[in-house]
C-alpha cells in the first residue's frame, strides 16, 4: 500500500490487553474534561438520518454516504451520518440550550469513500460538540479561547496517560499555535497544503489553522468545507477570513502532522448566504436546516469533532489507527502492517 507509512523500529509500547484499558481511560477521561471545560451536556445521537433534509455533514461534497431504504416507511432513504456538525445545532434548539452551555455525544459513521492509511478509517468515532453563543460571541478571540480550553484538556489526559504508564512519553507542547491559513500560504509558498501543515506543525508542535475553506491569494483554498456550518468567510479581527480551523499536532511516531479537530464558529444567516453563493449552493434553502437557520430557529453557535480514535492513538503512541478501533482493512495492508510491528484489530 504506496500511502501505508512503515516506521523502522517500531514497537507497540503498550500490550494488547494494556492498550484496551488505556482506550477506556483517555476516553472517560477527556469527555469529563471537555464537557467540564466547555460545559457541555450529553446526548444521544443518531447513526442515520433521512436523506434530503439537508442534515448529514457534506465534508468536502464528493463523498458518498451509506444509504439504504426504509421498508416502514415506504422505502424512504436514510444515509448513514459523516458526522453530526448540523444534526447538533438542531438539538441546541429542540432542548432551548442557552448561550455558555453545549451538548456533546459519541459520534459513529461510515465514510466508505475514505482513503485507508495511518489515520484514515472506514469507521469514524468522534466527540462532536455543539455550544450555543451570543452575537458577540462571533470573533476569532472566543475562536481562540475554546481552542486553547480544547487543547488544554487533551494536555491533561496526555498527563494521565503518561503516568498511568510510564513507558510513554509526553511530546505536546504546552502551548497551541495559532495562525491563518492565508499566513501558512505566505510562509511556504512553494509548498503543498499538506506539506505546509508538516512544515507548521514540526515548527510549533501544535497548531490550530484558521480559515479552512475560504480562497486564499493563490486562488485556492487550504482544503474543503462544506458552506452550510463552519463560517469561513467572515473577516476577522486578524484580517483575514473566517471563524473556524482544525487542529493539527506535530505527531514523531509518524513523522508527520495529524489533525485532532476540525472545528468553528458556525454560519449566522448572512455568512450561509454568502457561502452558498460562494459554492453555487443556493438550492439547499430549501431544505429543512436551511429554513430553520434562516427563519432564526436554531442559536449561533460554535462546535466541532474530535477524534476519538485518533486522539487514543497519538497519545498511546500508535503507528496506525487499526491498533486502536476494529474496521475493516485490505488484506494487503494488514499484511503489512503485520510485518512492520503494528497489527491490525
Amino acid at each position: 500500500m504506496s500511502k501505508l507509512i512503515k516506521v523502522e523500529g517500531y514497537r507497540q509500547l503498550l500490550d494488547p490487553i494494556q492498550t484496551e484499558q488505556g482506550i477506556k481511560q483517555i476516553k472517560d477521561f477527556f469527555q469529563a474534561n471537555l464537557s467540564t471545560a466547555l460545559r457541555l451536556r450529553r446526548v444521544t445521537a443518531p447513526l442515520f438520518v433521512l436523506r434530503g433534509l439537508g442534515i448529514n455533514d457534506d465534508l468536502n461534497g464528493v463523498e458518498r454516504p451509506v444509504s439504504f431504504p426504509i421498508m416502514d416507511m415506504g422505502d424512504q432513504v436514510a444515509e448513514v451520518v459523516h458526522s453530526l456538525a448540523k444534526w447538533k445545532r438542531l438539538m441546541l434548539a429542540e432542548y432551548g440550550i442557552q448561550p455558555g452551555y453545549g451538548l456533546y455525544t459519541d459520534m459513529n459513521a461510515i465514510r466508505g469513500d475514505e482513503e485507508l492509511d495511518n489515520t484514515h478509517s472506514l469507521y469514524v468515532d468522534q466527540w462532536d460538540w455543539c455550544r450555543t453563543i451570543r452575537k458577540e460571541d462571533r470573533n476569532v478571540a472566543f475562536l481562540k479561547k475554546i481552542v486553547s480550553d480544547i487543547y488544554a484538556a487533551i494536555i491533561r489526559t496526555e498527563y494521565l496517560v503518561c503516568e498511568s504508564y510510564p513507558q510513554i512519553k509526553p511530546f505536546l507542547p504546552e502551548d497551541i499555535h495559532f495562525i491563518h491559513a492565508e499566513e501558512l500560504l505566505q510562509m511556504y509558498p512553494d509548498l503543498t497544503p499538506k506539506q505546509r501543515e508538516d512544515a507548521v506543525a514540526k515548527k510549533y508542535g501544535a497548531v490550530f489553522i484558521m480559515g479552512i475553506g475560504c480562497k486564499l491569494s493563490n486562488g485556492e483554498k487550504h482544503d474543503g468545507r462544506a458552506p452550510d456550518y463552519d463560517d469561513w468567510s467572515t473577516p476577522n479581527a486578524d484580517g483575514f477570513y473566517g471563524l473556524n480551523g482544525d487542529i493539527l499536532i506535530w505527531y514523531p511516531v509518524l513523522g508527520r502532522s495529524i489533525e485532532l479537530s476540525s472545528m468553528g464558529i458556525r454560519v449566522d444567516k448572512e455568512a450561509l448566504l454568502r457561502q452558498l453563493e460562494l459554492e453555487n449552493k443556493m438550492e439547499r434553502l430549501n431544505l429543512y436546516f436551511h429554513k430553520k437557520l434562516m427563519n432564526d430557529e436554531m442559536p449561533l453557535s460554535i462546535g466541532g469533532g474530535i477524534g476519538q480514535s485518533r486522539l487514543c492513538m497519538v497519545l498511546l503512541h500508535k503507528a496506525h489507527v487499526g491498533e486502536i478501533q476494529a474496521s475493516i482493512w485490505p488484506d494487503e495492508m494488514r499484511k503489512e502492517c503485520a510485518e512492520a510491528g503494528m497489527p491490525l484489530i
